[in-house]
């Protein structure tokens, strides 16, 4: 199957990167570019970048959901928290296939929304409507996709395989994340200038990051009983890339044995991951950022201290392309039953 594809808000940085991987994907034939602000403009007068020697040069189109339902097979949303909500109906009503980069959809529960993003939540209706999209744990029910977030998407996958086989205390979860200035988002502020960014770590959002209601959702499906989490987050001074360090309490009823501890943890992270090609299992060897910058890949490195009872997980991603554009790709692949890799990157940008 080959298809056409709308992309809204191609000038962020995630809808940059997806019409990218749109442009190389096998089985998408066509990108057509809608917006509001920027409509009627050629892309290359916005992105140089993405227009390259003797390709076409799109305009951007006004949105329209009834031509995006025409002429399209599905529609991707790269738009801020906030917009989706209120111009994705008409294709939840219709039963569209979406996949939607913003936060909107994300959350069960309007209140949530309401809380961690200090917005208007969509009707509770239209959000049952929706299916969250960490490929390595969830099948899509529902055609309106809700892209994860690119912190949630990193702690997840560090913490699922131990949540879901009970070996660490619920109660003791810290997560210390850190994230390249390119998770901020395009619009420039006084936090992300490169004179506060650069040479400089900085502490934001401490315990009130919209990712942490969407993390205990998600770890809540594995086990309820589940309270809170402790977690931090820094601004890194590079482009971009995310390192969420882990820590977890081994409880004692799991036994003192360090050999049998260790081997349960591996076994809970290959009985998870062991068929899937984006994630990385590297052990004690713990990744780095640049182990995953310009791929798909999740890297997770974990390493126990029987002193402490302490695990130590490790859980690296591009917040650009496996923690935004990069997962949608997967999502699409999925819903239309395309290969798992088509279109998207598996070797890292080394140097």
């Amino acid at each position: 199957m080959n298809m056409t594809v709308a992309l809204v808000g191609v000038t962020g940085y995630a809808g940059s990167v997806l019409y990218q991987l749109l442009q190389s994907h096998p089985n998408v034939d066509k990108i057509l570019l809608f917006g509001k602000i920027n409509a009627g403009k050629h892309l290359s007068d916005l992105i140089a970048g993405l227009v390259q020697f003797h390709q076409a040069d799109p305009v951007i189109s006004v949105f329209d959901a009834d031509v995006i339902m025409a002429k399209t097979d599905l529609v991707f949303f790269a738009t801020p928290a906030g917009v989706t909500k209120d111009i994705a109906l008409p294709f939840i009503q219709a039963g569209f296939p979406v996949i939607d980069l913003s936060g909107d959809f994300r959350l069960h529960a309007a209140a949530a929304y309401e809380k961690w993003y200090h917005k208007p939540a969509a009707d509770h209706d239209y959000l049952a409507k929706a299916s969250y999209g960490l490929v390595e744990t969830h099948q899509h029910p529902a055609h309106y996709i809700a892209n994860p977030g690119c912190y949630a998407t990193a702690v997840l996958l560090g913490l699922i395989p131990l949540v879901k086989e009970h070996l660490i205390d619920l109660s003791s979860i810290i997560v210390d994340a850190k994230s390249g200035v390119s998770g901020a988002g395009k619009s420039p502020s006084a936090s992300n200038h490169f004179v506060s960014v650069n040479d400089n770590l900085s502490l934001y959002k401490v315990n009130q990051h919209q990712h942490i209601p969407e993390i205990m959702q998600e770890l809540q499906l594995f086990d309820p009983h589940l309270k809170a989490i402790q977690m931090t987050t820094t601004l890194l001074p590079i482009t971009r890339g995310i390192m969420a360090s882990i820590y977890a309490k081994i409880p004692d009823e799991i036994g003192d044995d360090e050999t049998q501890i260790a081997e349960k943890i591996s076994q809970a992270f290959e009985n998870s991951y062991q068929n899937d090609p984006f994630i990385k299992l590297c052990g004690p060897a713990f990744p780095s950022i640049k182990d995953v910058v310009g791929s798909n890949l999740t890297a997770i490195g974990w390493q126990y201290n029987p002193v402490t009872r302490i695990l130590f997980v490790v859980s690296v991603i591009d917040n650009l392309l496996k923690g935004a554009a990069g997962q949608a790709v997967q999502n699409l692949n999925q819903l239309f039953g395309f290969d798992p890799l088509a279109g998207l990157p598996l070797m890292p940008a080394l140097v």
